[in-house]
């Protein structure tokens, strides 16, 4: 049995002592939850808006429209709709309201129909003061929306299971990725690292497990990326239940160059011990056609094949 020694890698950054059932996500997300900080966070406000999905987002751009119109309608009413050019007799409080919230929503967006104009300073100042409010925050918005439709983000579909499978007469620890966008991916790195708690002395300990290849110039169709196992890996020699109760964690992280946006991207997942299927093979997601295409089936990416076996030690 391999003890781990000289291969042993510094903690990438979790810390020795594991905490819940995991430290990453399936979804490359990390599991920690932060408190202390403070509930005002203006530095964050950027990045919330650029991260956040897209329906959450244009709810805030449309919220943001409604609310800004509702305010500024109101100090129209406050000021009263005799500065504004348009006869309000025999009009309910109500329709007067809505008279003042349409001419707000004229003058942010400096539409302006020409049938409602202020009158006065006080009604010609709100509606300066909100002129220059509809201008900056319309390009508020685009530069947000153009910020996240150019921002580049990585849609690497991963195999929700690692399998251990026969490899090159011997065994090894895979899983399968593959691009679901259209886009050409180049340059793919892989870096795959495992945390565990040690059989020999109980701490937490982390090492980079040594791949097949962890580098692929091309990537069109998917990549079954390989550990194998042999007399340096951290699995060799030992028996199923002895490798769940390692309690492990294996951290992926991929880099690659994105040709669209011409920029490096990164994608991350992690697979614990339940999420190691031993004794089994990936099925070809391939077909070929007959006008001499290949087709790839994103759907069977989890396709498996159970092996019957008897050996319950990884050698």
């Amino acid at each position: 049995m391999r003890r781990p020694g000289n291969n042993s890698t510094l903690d990438p950054g979790f810390g020795t002592s594991k905490v819940g059932s995991r430290s990453m996500n399936k979804d490359g997300s990390f599991n920690v939850e932060r408190i202390g900080r403070p509930r005002f966070r203006p530095f964050e406000i950027y990045h919330n808006l650029i991260k956040m999905s897209w329906t959450r987002f244009f709810i805030y751009v449309i919220g943001t429209y409604f609310i800004a119109n509702l305010l500024f309608a109101f100090l129209y009413y406050l000021v009263g709709l005799e500065h504004l050019s348009i006869d309000t007799s025999g009009m309910s409080g109500i329709e007067k309201f809505l008279e003042a919230f349409f001419f707000s929503s004229q003058t942010l967006t400096t539409l302006g129909y020409g049938r409602v104009a202020p009158v006065g300073i006080p009604a010609n100042t709100i509606a300066a003061i909100e002129s220059m409010t509809g201008l900056l925050g319309f390009a508020w918005a685009t530069g947000l929306t153009y910020g996240r439709f150019s921002k580049p983000q990585s849609k690497i579909l991963y195999s929700d299971f690692a399998l251990v499978s026969p490899y090159r007469g011997s065994t090894g620890l895979m899983f399968r990725i593959t691009n679901m966008r259209s886009n050409q991916l180049i340059e793919v790195e892989a870096d795959v690292t495992v945390g565990y708690d040690s059989p020999e002395t109980g701490a937490r300990s982390f090492i980079r497990l040594e791949l097949e290849r962890n580098r692929i110039n091309l990537f069109p169709t998917n990549w079954t990326i390989v550990h194998p196992i042999n007399e340096e890996s951290i699995f060799w020699g030992r028996t199923e239940e002895q490798i769940r109760r390692m309690n492990l964690e294996i951290y992926v992280l991929l880099k690659a160059f994105d040709d669209t946006f011409s920029q490096t991207i990164y994608s991350r997942t992690s697979y614990t011990s339940e999420e190691i299927i031993f004794g089994a093979k990936f099925n070809s997601m391939f077909r070929q056609l007959e006008n001499g295409k290949t087709q790839l089936d994103l759907k069977s990416i989890n396709s498996i094949e159970m092996i019957e076996s008897n050996e319950r030690t990884v050698n």
